[in-house]
């Protein structure tokens, strides 16, 4: 592609960055539209505070950017207008700078919402408690979707209480034979490999779900998560389809075009085939 000083500069910003695939199918969108901007990626020291966080934003080239763990809930602190459903979450995935100031969005809400809404699900067990969790329940319960949250941390799990049951991971343990239509890990762990449970209660939920759900993702493998519902027999998703969904969201954002459904799936689909997902 040509770059001129009107191409716009977008990027995904983390910590974990590197297993992200957001430059491949923004990249790919970016290309197949014909749009003058170009996608990239940022990792940011994990204890980086509000104002340095917007200050890298503010007066750096970037006209846009995606926000990921573990950023999500202090980039709602650093933006002048936060969008519609993104002040009840108070966390944010997508930034746009507009006349100097900067505009925040939650895509994640209906980023997951349309990855399940053919399911049909009645009650979802949901995983986590930071700012995709919140993304995640108050979009689930919008739509009248019954939601248990279990997290580790108790303190964390406030924001939560007007929107369904609430409990600590050792309480979930306890449950015994509780059908749940889909567990969602709303959880760091499998960015570290690891399980957001100890397996065997994992694999006792497991045996009264119908779908697990890991919004995260590895780029040539099963999360560990994955891995079990596998073993488990159960059908189960990674969050490459949800990953897809926000960020056509994010891109008709990012280039202040009309979201129309029309518009919004034909952006899904040529994302969708640049990373293989079937939607």
């Amino acid at each position: 592609m040509n770059i001129s000083k009107q191409t716009k500069l977008l990027a995904v910003i983390g910590n974990p960055i590197k297993h992200s695939l957001s430059p491949v199918m923004q990249n790919h969108a970016i290309q197949s539209l014909h749009l003058n901007s170009l996608y990239t990626r940022f990792m940011l020291p994990k204890n980086i505070n509000k104002d340095d966080l917007k200050d890298f934003i503010t007066h750096s080239s970037l006209s846009g950017v995606n926000i990921t763990l573990p950023f999500k809930e202090i980039a709602f602190e650093i933006v002048d207008k936060a969008d519609g459903i993104a002040n009840a979450i108070r966390a944010i995935n997508t930034i746009v700078k507009k006349d100097s100031k900067l505009i925040g969005y939650n895509t994640d809400t209906d980023g997951f919402y349309n990855s399940i809404k053919q399911y049909n699900p009645k009650h979802i067990l949901l995983l986590g408690a930071g700012g995709s969790a919140k993304s995640i329940a108050t979009i689930l319960y919008h739509n009248n979707i019954k939601i248990s949250i279990a997290n580790r941390s108790i303190e964390k799990l406030r924001f939560f209480e007007n929107f369904g049951e609430t409990m600590d991971l050792v309480e979930l343990s306890k449950k015994k034979n509780i059908q749940y239509d889909i567990i969602v890990n709303a959880t760091s762990a499998s960015v570290n490999n690891e399980l957001p449970l100890k397996e065997e209660v994992l694999k006792s939920l497991f045996r009264h779900c119908n779908i697990a759900y890991d919004l995260m993702y590895l780029q040539d493998s099963l999360t560990p998560f994955c891995e079990i519902a596998k073993q488990e027999n159960i059908k189960f998703f990674d969050g490459k389809a949800m990953l897809v969904y926000q960020g056509a969201l994010a891109l008709l954002h990012f280039h202040d075009m009309d979201i129309t459904d029309n518009m919004f799936m034909e952006v899904s689909n040529i994302m969708a085939e640049s990373l293989h997902v079937k939607l």
